[in-house]
Protein backbone atom coordinates (compact mmCIF):
# COMPACT_ATOMS: atom_id res chain seq x y z
CA UNK A 1 0.00 0.00 0.00
CA UNK A 2 1.31 3.71 -0.74
CA UNK A 3 1.09 5.97 2.03
CA UNK A 4 1.32 9.56 1.13
CA UNK A 5 3.22 11.54 3.29
CA UNK A 6 1.96 14.96 4.53
CA UNK A 7 3.88 18.22 4.05
CA UNK A 8 5.52 18.10 7.02
CA UNK A 9 6.70 14.61 6.98
CA UNK A 10 8.30 15.54 3.28
CA UNK A 11 9.88 18.37 5.42
CA UNK A 12 11.02 15.78 7.58
CA UNK A 13 12.69 13.25 5.00
CA UNK A 14 14.40 16.27 3.61
CA UNK A 15 16.62 16.58 7.25
CA UNK A 16 17.33 12.55 6.25
CA UNK A 17 18.10 13.33 3.00
CA UNK A 18 20.67 15.95 3.83
CA UNK A 19 22.73 13.07 5.80
CA UNK A 20 22.53 10.92 3.10
CA UNK A 21 23.82 13.54 1.03
CA UNK A 22 26.54 14.37 3.16
CA UNK A 23 27.47 10.65 3.02
CA UNK A 24 27.94 10.37 -0.07
CA UNK A 25 30.04 13.67 -0.51
CA UNK A 26 32.52 12.59 2.34
CA UNK A 27 33.00 9.21 0.75
CA UNK A 28 33.33 10.35 -2.47
CA UNK A 29 36.07 13.08 -1.03
CA UNK A 30 37.61 10.54 0.58
CA UNK A 31 37.77 7.90 -2.21
CA UNK A 32 41.49 8.01 -4.33
CA UNK A 33 43.99 5.32 -5.16
CA UNK A 34 45.16 3.03 -2.62
CA UNK A 35 41.96 3.49 -0.16
CA UNK A 36 39.59 0.66 0.53
CA UNK A 37 36.34 -0.03 0.27
CA UNK A 38 36.18 -0.44 3.98
CA UNK A 39 37.51 2.64 5.05
CA UNK A 40 34.90 4.38 2.84
CA UNK A 41 32.12 2.86 4.09
CA UNK A 42 33.65 3.88 8.00
CA UNK A 43 33.75 7.52 6.76
CA UNK A 44 29.63 7.37 5.54
CA UNK A 45 29.23 5.90 9.18
CA UNK A 46 31.01 8.28 11.05
CA UNK A 47 28.69 11.30 9.10
CA UNK A 48 25.66 9.20 10.76
CA UNK A 49 26.96 9.29 14.00
CA UNK A 50 27.73 12.93 13.59
CA UNK A 51 23.77 13.24 12.70
CA UNK A 52 22.32 11.38 15.35
CA UNK A 53 21.15 8.82 12.20
CA UNK A 54 20.64 5.48 12.02
CA UNK A 55 21.17 3.14 8.84
CA UNK A 56 18.66 1.13 7.19
CA UNK A 57 21.37 -0.76 5.24
CA UNK A 58 23.47 -2.44 8.29
CA UNK A 59 21.98 -5.87 9.13
CA UNK A 60 19.04 -5.34 6.50
CA UNK A 61 18.25 -8.85 5.31
CA UNK A 62 15.96 -9.54 2.61
CA UNK A 63 14.32 -12.75 1.57
CA UNK A 64 17.22 -13.23 -1.06
CA UNK A 65 20.25 -12.14 0.92
CA UNK A 66 21.91 -15.01 2.78
CA UNK A 67 23.22 -12.95 5.78
CA UNK A 68 22.50 -9.57 6.86
CA UNK A 69 24.31 -6.76 5.09
CA UNK A 70 27.27 -5.86 6.95
CA UNK A 71 27.82 -1.88 6.28
CA UNK A 72 26.37 1.37 6.08
CA UNK A 73 26.50 1.78 2.15
CA UNK A 74 27.10 -0.96 -0.72
CA UNK A 75 29.97 -0.12 -2.98
CA UNK A 76 29.92 -1.41 -6.21
CA UNK A 77 33.30 -1.56 -8.38
CA UNK A 78 33.46 -1.80 -12.30
CA UNK A 79 31.40 -5.06 -13.28
CA UNK A 80 29.20 -4.62 -10.08
CA UNK A 81 26.18 -3.05 -10.26
CA UNK A 82 24.92 -2.47 -7.05
CA UNK A 83 25.00 -4.36 -3.73
CA UNK A 84 28.33 -4.56 -3.22
CA UNK A 85 29.76 -5.23 0.20
CA UNK A 86 32.77 -2.85 1.24
CA UNK A 87 35.52 -4.53 1.76
CA UNK A 88 39.30 -4.34 1.89
CA UNK A 89 39.61 -4.03 -1.43
CA UNK A 90 41.61 -1.24 -2.35
CA UNK A 91 40.81 1.51 -5.32
CA UNK A 92 42.93 1.18 -8.25
CA UNK A 93 43.42 4.23 -11.15
CA UNK A 94 40.32 3.95 -13.24
CA UNK A 95 38.05 2.29 -11.36
CA UNK A 96 34.49 3.00 -11.61
CA UNK A 97 32.97 3.01 -8.10
CA UNK A 98 29.14 3.64 -7.39
CA UNK A 99 28.29 4.16 -4.12
CA UNK A 100 24.46 4.02 -2.38
CA UNK A 101 23.82 4.62 1.07
CA UNK A 102 21.00 5.11 3.44
CA UNK A 103 20.04 7.07 6.60
CA UNK A 104 17.44 7.20 9.36
CA UNK A 105 16.53 9.93 10.92
CA UNK A 106 13.27 11.03 13.49
CA UNK A 107 11.55 8.00 11.75
CA UNK A 108 12.10 8.55 8.29
CA UNK A 109 14.62 7.15 5.57
CA UNK A 110 16.41 8.57 2.97
CA UNK A 111 18.43 6.80 0.14
CA UNK A 112 20.67 7.35 -2.86
CA UNK A 113 23.79 6.95 -4.87
CA UNK A 114 25.90 8.05 -7.13
CA UNK A 115 28.94 6.92 -9.71
CA UNK A 116 32.02 8.23 -10.06
CA UNK A 117 35.51 7.10 -11.38
CA UNK A 118 38.96 7.34 -9.27
CA UNK A 119 41.49 8.28 -10.48
CA UNK A 120 42.25 8.93 -14.56
CA UNK A 121 38.58 8.14 -16.43
CA UNK A 122 38.61 6.06 -19.23
CA UNK A 123 36.37 7.82 -21.94
CA UNK A 124 33.81 5.39 -22.05
CA UNK A 125 33.63 5.48 -18.60
CA UNK A 126 32.86 9.31 -18.73
CA UNK A 127 30.21 8.41 -21.05
CA UNK A 128 28.60 5.53 -19.15
CA UNK A 129 28.06 7.33 -15.70
CA UNK A 130 26.83 11.11 -17.54
CA UNK A 131 24.37 8.43 -19.15
CA UNK A 132 23.53 7.64 -15.80
CA UNK A 133 22.88 10.67 -14.46
CA UNK A 134 21.11 11.58 -17.73
CA UNK A 135 18.66 8.94 -17.13
CA UNK A 136 17.83 10.11 -13.74
CA UNK A 137 17.34 13.65 -14.31
CA UNK A 138 14.35 12.02 -17.13
CA UNK A 139 13.11 10.08 -14.56
CA UNK A 140 12.86 13.13 -12.29
CA UNK A 141 11.42 15.61 -14.54
CA UNK A 142 8.79 12.91 -15.67
CA UNK A 143 7.37 12.62 -11.54
CA UNK A 144 5.09 14.92 -12.04
CA UNK A 145 1.54 14.91 -10.76
CA UNK A 146 -1.17 13.39 -13.13
CA UNK A 147 1.91 11.29 -14.69
CA UNK A 148 2.14 7.74 -13.86
CA UNK A 149 4.87 5.16 -12.81
CA UNK A 150 5.12 4.15 -16.01
CA UNK A 151 5.66 7.48 -17.31
CA UNK A 152 9.51 7.66 -14.96
CA UNK A 153 10.34 3.99 -16.50
CA UNK A 154 10.29 5.27 -19.99
CA UNK A 155 11.96 8.35 -19.52
CA UNK A 156 14.44 6.35 -17.92
CA UNK A 157 14.49 2.99 -20.03
CA UNK A 158 14.62 5.54 -23.06
CA UNK A 159 17.93 7.66 -22.21
CA UNK A 160 19.20 4.03 -21.55
CA UNK A 161 18.30 2.41 -24.55
CA UNK A 162 19.48 5.23 -26.67
CA UNK A 163 22.67 5.37 -25.68
CA UNK A 164 23.06 1.27 -25.97
CA UNK A 165 23.28 0.11 -22.34
CA UNK A 166 21.83 -2.63 -20.88
CA UNK A 167 19.19 -2.12 -17.94
CA UNK A 168 19.54 -5.24 -15.05
CA UNK A 169 15.32 -6.75 -14.92
CA UNK A 170 13.88 -6.94 -12.35
CA UNK A 171 15.79 -3.90 -10.06
CA UNK A 172 14.60 -0.39 -10.14
CA UNK A 173 13.72 2.43 -7.66
CA UNK A 174 10.53 2.11 -4.90
CA UNK A 175 8.85 4.38 -2.37
CA UNK A 176 10.46 5.70 0.72
CA UNK A 177 9.29 6.79 3.82
CA UNK A 178 9.31 4.86 7.66
CA UNK A 179 11.00 2.04 6.19
CA UNK A 180 13.88 2.45 3.33
CA UNK A 181 11.87 -0.11 0.81
CA UNK A 182 8.24 0.51 0.31
CA UNK A 183 5.26 0.61 -2.33
CA UNK A 184 5.42 1.30 -5.25
CA UNK A 185 8.02 -0.67 -7.45
CA UNK A 186 9.74 2.17 -9.63
CA UNK A 187 11.05 -0.29 -13.26
CA UNK A 188 13.72 1.50 -14.88
CA UNK A 189 12.11 0.97 -18.70
CA UNK A 190 8.47 0.59 -18.97
CA UNK A 191 5.47 2.29 -21.20
CA UNK A 192 4.26 5.57 -20.68
CA UNK A 193 1.12 6.30 -19.56
CA UNK A 194 0.61 3.03 -17.41
CA UNK A 195 0.61 1.96 -13.81
CA UNK A 196 0.01 3.74 -10.69
CA UNK A 197 -0.89 7.59 -11.48
CA UNK A 198 1.14 9.69 -9.47
CA UNK A 199 -0.09 11.84 -6.22
CA UNK A 200 0.99 14.63 -4.43
CA UNK A 201 2.58 13.40 -1.37
CA UNK A 202 4.40 10.26 -3.24
CA UNK A 203 7.99 9.87 -2.03
CA UNK A 204 10.31 7.82 -4.64
CA UNK A 205 13.70 6.37 -4.86
CA UNK A 206 14.47 6.75 -8.28
CA UNK A 207 17.29 4.77 -9.56
CA UNK A 208 18.33 4.07 -12.71
CA UNK A 209 21.01 0.92 -13.41
CA UNK A 210 23.06 0.49 -16.45
CA UNK A 211 25.35 -1.88 -17.87
CA UNK A 212 27.70 -0.77 -20.65
CA UNK A 213 28.13 -3.89 -22.47
CA UNK A 214 24.31 -3.85 -23.68
CA UNK A 215 23.53 -6.61 -22.32
CA UNK A 216 20.13 -6.99 -19.49
CA UNK A 217 21.79 -10.18 -18.15
CA UNK A 218 23.66 -10.24 -14.46
CA UNK A 219 24.44 -12.88 -12.10
CA UNK A 220 25.37 -12.49 -8.23
CA UNK A 221 28.59 -13.25 -6.67
CA UNK A 222 28.87 -16.25 -3.94
CA UNK A 223 28.47 -13.52 -1.08
CA UNK A 224 24.82 -13.15 -2.29
CA UNK A 225 24.38 -9.47 -2.58
CA UNK A 226 26.38 -8.19 -5.37
CA UNK A 227 25.31 -8.12 -8.64
CA UNK A 228 27.53 -8.47 -11.53
CA UNK A 229 27.62 -7.68 -15.38
CA UNK A 230 27.41 -11.42 -16.85
CA UNK A 231 29.79 -10.33 -19.91
CA UNK A 232 31.55 -8.21 -17.33
CA UNK A 233 31.47 -4.93 -18.60
CA UNK A 234 31.33 -2.15 -16.66
CA UNK A 235 28.13 -0.82 -14.64
CA UNK A 236 26.91 2.50 -13.29
CA UNK A 237 24.30 3.19 -10.93
CA UNK A 238 22.86 6.90 -9.98
CA UNK A 239 19.76 7.42 -7.66
CA UNK A 240 17.97 10.57 -5.48
CA UNK A 241 15.29 10.18 -2.72
CA UNK A 242 12.01 12.36 -4.79
CA UNK A 243 9.15 13.78 -3.77
CA UNK A 244 6.33 14.34 -5.71
CA UNK A 245 3.99 17.95 -5.53
CA UNK A 246 2.13 19.88 -6.42
CA UNK A 247 4.83 22.23 -7.06
CA UNK A 248 7.05 19.75 -9.31
CA UNK A 249 9.54 17.16 -8.46
CA UNK A 250 11.19 18.06 -5.10
CA UNK A 251 14.62 16.29 -4.56
CA UNK A 252 14.85 14.91 -0.86
CA UNK A 253 18.77 13.80 -1.49
CA UNK A 254 20.23 16.87 -2.35
CA UNK A 255 23.08 18.80 0.25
Amino acid sequence: MVQLKTDSSIEAMRETGRVVARMLTAAREAAAVGVSLRELDEIAHDVLREAGAGSPFLNYKPHFAPTPFPAVICASVNDAIVHGIPDGYRLRDGDLVSIDAGATLNGWAGDSAVSFIVGRPRPEDVRLVGTAFDALDAGIAAAVVGNRIGDIAHAIGTVCRKAGYGIPEGFGGHGVGRQMHEDPSVPNEGRPGRGMPLKHGMVLAIEPMLIAGGQDVFHADPDGWTLRTDDGSRAAHAEHTVAITDDGPRILTAL
